[in-house]
Formats: C-alpha cells, structure tokens, sequence
C-alpha cells in the first residue's frame, strides 16, 4: 500500500491507497518540529482504527510546501515504516511550466494542475482554474494545450480572520461560515457577512480576470479544493469541489514512476 503525506502551512493530510482505492486519510495541525515520532504515535493510532499496521505501508510519497517538517518526516519513513520516501519536487511533475522562475512555484500546485489533467479533460475545452482554500487561497491556470502557466494568490481566509481579531481587539474570533443576509445585525454577523461575501467577490474577480486574459471566449472549467471549498461551491464560478485532488495527483506521480 502507499502512504501518501501532503503537507500543508495549515495541516498536513495523510492518505493510504490500496491500489486506487483510498482505505482512509486523516488531518494533523502542521508543526514544523513536530518529531518523527510523534508522526508515529498518530499515524499508529488511526491505522489502527482503520484496520492497517505499518508493515501494511510498501511506500511513501510526499508533497511538501514547509521544508522543516521534511527531515521529521523522513525519520519517521525510514524507522517505522522502513522505507525511504519520494519527496515531489517540480521535476517529478510531468508537465510543462510556463512562469519565470518555475523552480518558485510550490510542489502542490503542480501537482494539483497534473491532477486536473489526468482526470479532468474539459481542461482542454477553455483551460481550467483550481481555487485551493488553504493558509493561501491560491488560483492555478492549466492552459487547454496542457502547461502549467501561473495563476494568483490571495491571503487565506482563516489567515484573514485571525489578523482581524488580533488587530482589532473588540473584534472576536469567529467560524466561517455563509451568512443569512448581508446586513449582519450583530458584530458576529457583520464580521461573518464581510468575511463570506468579501471573498466570495475575491473568488469571482480572479477568476473573471483570469478567464478574460486567457480569450477564447468559453468559460476555464474552475475547480476548488481544500478545506473551505465546500463553503464557496454556490459562488457561481465554481464548476466542481474536489477534495481529494493533490491526493490523486500524487498518486498519479507514483504510479508512473514505479513503470
């Protein structure tokens, strides 16, 4: 089986594949001196809910966008699970990059973009966006030819939320979620409505202005990924809410280098 491990600013989830299929993938608060075992102590605890041991794992592979946490990680593949993981850079993903200085551009939104390709083929119609709702709320562009060309990166919106409580200390912390109206008749509401329609209006711009420089005329097939994607899919914009797409594309690049 393979272990899959995408690291995030904000969590890192951890999937095991049985071939295609997902036999379960769970969530931990990222921690970048968080120590191999202490990844043990987790990972042991939900395999085991699971029904998995780690003699189960034959390999690993990772995705990473906070190089501290890869020594750990490290660690913890070849003392528990006894093997040496493949960590994804660029290189490993088989598409075309079409940005200034490709070597910038994070592991996960190429393999988000190699995702689209492989199991999304209305990329080819218009091109298409992946909107992932993470510590960024970033915007990645496959062009309908197939290469990766770029795209935006807009402050996450808990990242938003936690700034505005910290910076203004009547303001409290709240959960993000759709408002009942625009007119928030308490501070609460007030706050949940700005915070939901405003990115709702950031969501929607980025995308229109991305869709107007890629010409054409038809419409990028947009999908959304990460943890509040869920909460957005009625934006208007958003094609499909896909969940498990860095999950797929890493698969995707461990299957092929394993031919």
């Amino acid at each position: 089986m393979l272990l899959a491990i995408d690291v995030g600013n904000t969590n890192i989830v951890f999937a095991v594949f049985d071939g295609e299929q997902v036999r379960g993938n769970w969530r931990l608060h990222t921690h970048a001196a968080r120590s191999g075992d202490e990844y043990a102590v987790f990972l042991h605890q939900v395999f085991g809910l699971a029904g998995l041991t780690f003699d189960d794992i034959d390999d690993v592979v990772i995705s990473s966008v906070v190089p501290e946490t890869q020594l750990h990680l490290q660690y913890f593949c070849e003392k528990h699970l006894r093997c040496d993981p493949l960590n994804i850079t660029k290189d490993h993903v088989p598409m075309e990059i079409d940005m200034d200085r490709p070597e910038d551009v994070g592991a996960d939104r190429l393999v988000n973009a190699l995702a689209v390709k492989l199991f999304y083929p209305r990329y080819k119609d218009a091109g298409a966006i992946v909107v992932d709702f993470g510590t960024a709320t970033t915007f990645d562009v496959i062009m309908p030819a197939g290469a990766y060309a770029g795209g935006a990166i807009a402050p996450g919106i808990d990242l938003s939320m936690n700034a505005l409580h910290s910076a203004a200390s009547k303001l409290p912390k709240i959960e993000v979620r759709k408002p009942a109206q625009a007119i928030g008749k308490s501070t609460v509401e007030a706050m949940r409505s700005g915070i939901y329609w405003g990115y709702a209006g950031v969501i929607e711009k980025i995308v229109s202005e991305i869709a107007e420089e890629l010409g054409g005329g038809a419409k990028p097939f947009v999908l959304a990924t990460g943890g509040l994607a869920e909460l957005f899919k009625d934006t208007g914009v958003i094609d499909m809410v896909d969940q498990d797409l860095t999950l797929k594309g890493l698969l995707a690049i461990y299957q092929e280098m394993k031919r």
